[in-house]
């Protein structure tokens, strides 16, 4: 299957792709090969001491590093490349992307820490953004010159997103015409070091559940925004709380019309469940490989029940990448359908039994730590982080849910 894309030839802008040509491209094995030699060429020097740096439970490992190296994959032209090339992609289908995040896991290159702004909101706004948006959010998306982080979940509306409290008040006076944001959300990822906040918000103060929300794009680093960091299990401060006291948002920084925000949230949880998961499906194969390293060094794989827990884990992490591609089959504009969340369950539910079976692997060392105060090994990590999986990204019951009433054309839940 050929990659030419007569825009591609058009597109020679400030923010053109500036990767190989499209000589290497011209397939998907050659597009593969070209990834692979390019991360083999470029993880090295400093870069190499990002290797297998980052991830759930481990997102403050160098992540100056990391924000480094994902401005030089974007100066290679290697970030965004399923956007559009009219916006600054290569253009990439599906099989390729696949390849991509595929690659980029065997080669046990860093967590990317743009992932929201490159795999969320980028695809919200080429797909329902004005031009003004695109130009302006778009190029320091791919560059990886501002970091975006997600404003949904609240104390008092996770799973029921619809509940969202967090108001958005329209002002027009000598200021100029715009929005002031008051409200919380929570468990908010990359809030420290994120620039901006994609934030869904009450514009209509009389309606209830879906309707009368809007989705704005609010600038982090102004007065009347303040973030503070959860301490988690793991000792770790991936996710913060965010308190907006009236911080302001610029009048034409919402995505779609007031009261479109819930179609717009939906279309970002779409773009949420796309190709990249299938990345993370190639880092639980190699956590499971080093796992069952662990239990042939220290005698446990002799042991016939962990021998057989460990074997229907290496079957049903083959049968996830087998769900996963098969969700994607026919994929279109970058975001699944609700069968998606088929294979959210699914790598969620696994992920967390592995943290239980890392822990019967491991023995009763597991219950130490490495060191004061509370320095954990990867597997105490995997472990204590794991239970969340469940609940992050969509809870199981939410995704249940979805599931019967979007697949199996099951009675809405009344609340809806």
């Amino acid at each position: 299957m050929s990659t030419t894309d007569p825009a591609r030839a058009a597109d020679t802008g400030p923010d053109a792709p500036k990767g190989p040509p499209d000589g290497p491209d011209a397939s998907v094995d050659g597009f593969r090969r070209a990834f692979r030699s390019w991360l083999e060429e470029n993880l090295t020097g400093a870069f190499a001491d990002a290797r297998g740096m980052g991830g759930p439970g481990r997102d403050h490992e160098a992540f100056a590093l990391r924000r480094s190296w994902e401005r030089h994959m974007a100066a290679a032209g290697w970030t965004c490349i399923g956007w559009p090339t009219g916006h600054g992609g290569r253009g990439a289908d599906i099989e390729r992307q696949v390849a991509f995040h595929e690659e980029y896991a065997l080669a046990d290159a860093p967590a990317r820490v743009n992932h929201i702004g490159e795999e969320l909101l980028g695809p919200t706004l080429i797909a329902l953004g004005t031009p003004d948006q695109q130009r302006r959010f778009l190029p320091p998306i791919r560059r990886g010159e501002e970091l975006w982080c997600q404003g949904y979940s609240e104390p008092g509306a996770g799973s029921d997103l619809a509940a969202v409290s967090t108001r958005a008040e329209w002002r027009d006076g000598p200021g100029g015409a715009h929005w002031r944001i008051h409200g919380q959300k929570v468990w908010t990822s990359h809030a420290r070091e994120a620039d901006w906040c994609f934030v869904l918000a009450r514009t209509d103060p009389a309606s209830t559940r879906r309707h009368g929300l809007g989705y704005l794009l609010v600038p982090l680093r102004q007065e009347g925004v303040e973030v503070r960091p959860i301490t988690q299990l793991t000792g770790t401060s991936e996710f913060n709380e965010v308190f907006f006291d009236g911080a302001r948002a610029e009048a034409d920084h919402i995505v779609g019309a007031p009261g479109e925000g819930w179609r717009v949230a939906m279309a970002t949880l779409g773009f949420e469940r796309g190709v990249s998961t299938l990345g993370r499906q190639v880092g639980y194969e190699r956590e499971l490989r080093a796992l069952i390293d662990v239990a042939r060094a220290n005698g446990t794989a002799r042991d016939p029940l962990l021998r057989d827990r460990l074997t229907r884990a290496w079957i049903d992490v083959r049968a996830m990448r087998a769900t996963a591609l098969r969700t994607m089959a026919g994929l279109s504009e970058g975001a699944p359908g609700p069968e998606a969340s088929i294979s959210k369950i699914h790598w969620a539910r696994w992920h967390r039994r592995l943290g239980e079976l890392a822990m019967d692997v491991v023995g009763p060392e597991g219950a130490l730590a490495s060191g004061p105060p509370y320095d954990l090994d990867r597997w105490q990590r995997l472990f204590l982080f794991s239970r969340a999986d469940t609940i992050y990204a969509g809870t199981d019951e939410v995704q249940r849910d979805i599931i019967a009433e979007r697949v199996l054309g099951l009675p809405r839940d009344r609340r809806a």
